[in-house]
């Protein structure tokens, strides 16, 4: 199976990869926000990374034989990963799309700048702060529990990267993945349960789950892990700039959340802050 999808993926550019990695994940997140009526923020990951830790699991069928060491970075990678989806989604429940992963996105961009002693990155970081003060200005409702979940998400999406760098290096092909998000799934499922309870067990919601686990989780990770296979990582970090930008149309065409024009303005900021400083970034970033 693994086969077969690598060469279907083969024969697309990688542009187009990661441009449909980002719609899916987008999407995703769009349907997850549907849901929290029903389950709440916390059974909607709980559902998102259990049936992406199954399907990841049946796909890649993962060997338990690690050193102490690869364990330890696994271990590390998913309970990144189980607490950056738990303060994304509760930032979702608070704010548009667009917003929240416009916010979140300050963490790799972060990364991206970290060490950086040009002065051209100085100028990358006043456009990003530019862009924050805009949205926060464009609408003076904005809830700030929602924005700090959603720092706190930028937070660990950071430590994603860097942790996610590490797991290359400690494991092979998707199993590292696989195994990260098996753990992922015992962070945050004991939250979903106590959360939603027995509602998570609806056939309908158990689908639904399915649904968002595979657009937000196991098809845009296949998507960039076999872009990254045709592109320099500079590149992908260009093109995964354009995020926030897909997110706040996601979330406009989907959920009907419109944002303001200086809000737009604002995601547009953030959007080239990212591309320019990742386009300067060291290899070694």
């Amino acid at each position: 199976m693994t086969a077969l999808a690598g060469r279907s993926f083969g024969a697309v550019p990688a542009p187009a990869l990661v441009l449909l990695g980002i719609v899916s994940v987008q999407v995703g997140s769009a349907l997850a926000k549907h849901l929290f009526g029903e389950v709440g923020s916390f059974g909607t990951v709980a559902l998102r990374l259990f049936f992406a830790a199954v399907v990841l699991t049946l796909l890649w069928r993962p060997s338990l034989r690690m050193s102490r060491g690869a364990w330890t970075v696994v271990l590390a990678y998913g309970v990144v990963l189980g607490v950056m989806n738990l303060c994304f989604y509760l930032a979702l429940a608070r704010l548009p799309l667009g917003i929240a992963v416009t916010i979140e996105f300050l963490g790799p961009l972060a990364v991206a700048l970290a060490g950086s002693r040009r002065w051209l990155d100085a100028l990358w970081a006043v456009l990003a702060s530019g862009g924050v003060v805009l949205l926060m200005d464009g609408n003076g409702d904005l809830d700030l529990v929602g924005v700090l979940f959603a720092l706190a998400a930028g937070a660990c999406w950071g430590l994603y990267i860097l942790v996610g760098a590490a797991l290359g290096r400690h494991t092979t092909e998707g199993n590292g993945l696989a195994l990260g998000m098996a753990v992922a799934a015992v962070v945050a499922v004991p939250f979903g349960a106590v959360d939603a309870g027995t509602a998570l067990l609806a056939p309908w919601i158990l689908l639904a789950g399915l649904g968002v686990a595979l657009l937000s989780s196991v098809i845009p990770y296949s998507l960039d892990l076999e872009a990254l296979r045709k592109i320099p990582p500079r590149v992908f970090g260009i093109l995964m700039s354009l995020e926030p930008a897909m997110a706040a149309l996601i979330g406009l065409i989907v959920l009907q959340e419109s944002l303001q024009w200086s809000q737009w303005i604002a995601v547009l900021c953030v959007v080239a802050a990212s591309a320019g400083a990742t386009r300067g970034a060291r290899a070694e970033v």
